[in-house]
């Protein structure tokens, strides 16, 4: 039988700066296919930048062809006008996907870091840091927003596997069943080994 793949596009939405990140999955093997940036706050009109939003993401869509679609959810916060743009950006980029005929799944902030680091309130070095790990990457990007929409991405993967991660030693990750923290490749034994790398819950 066929081992199914499936590409992955993950959003991390916003009116000034939005981030996508495209992961491909086969089997338990992940691995990158693009991480970049829309700046729709060139538009200094707010409509212009929602219009621009949606056909970024809508070519996006065309050029990559996403089996699944996956976005961060608005996080509450005390400036109201901010949380409106924001669900505005978020907004256009779902309608993008729906009209591409993508289900649409969305994951908080809370819970993409907990996926893809451990801690629920790990910041954006430690995303970056340990998605370096996971699927081999060297470059950093100039803007966490494509570092934290490749985090949405590989946590929908995860979401849809429902197992545990490996660390990879050969350019890809590897995703299986969990296994006792004996293995020298586990995830927890690799943060045991790095603990600068997770920020403690306070």
């Amino acid at each position: 039988m066929a081992i199914k793949t499936n590409i992955i596009l993950g959003i991390d939405p916003g009116s000034i700066i939005m981030g996508y990140g495209v992961i491909k999955c086969t089997g338990n093997t992940v691995t990158i296919v693009d991480m970049d940036v829309l700046k729709p706050g060139v538009q200094k009109d707010i409509y212009k930048r929602l219009h621009l939003i949606h056909n970024t993401v809508a070519g996006v869509i065309q050029k990559y062809k996403p089996t699944e679609f996956a976005i961060e959810a608005p996080f509450f916060g005390k400036n109201v006008q901010s949380m409106l743009k924001l669900g505005r950006a978020q907004g256009v980029a779902i309608a993008a996907a729906m009209q591409a005929g993508l289900d649409v799944t969305e994951y908080s902030p809370k819970k993409v870091k907990q996926s893809v680091t451990g801690n629920g309130n790990a910041n954006k070095e430690q995303v970056w840091q340990m998605l370096k790990t996971i699927l081999n990457l060297t470059d950093q990007p100039k803007y966490y927003d494509a570092t934290d929409a490749l985090g949405v991405a590989l946590c929908h993967y995860f979401n849809l596997k429902k197992e545990t991660i490996t660390i990879p030693t050969n350019g890809t990750s590897k995703v299986g069943k969990p296994t006792p923290n004996t293995n020298k490749h586990s995830w927890a034994t690799y943060l045991n080994q790095n603990p600068a790398k997770v920020k403690k819950p306070t």
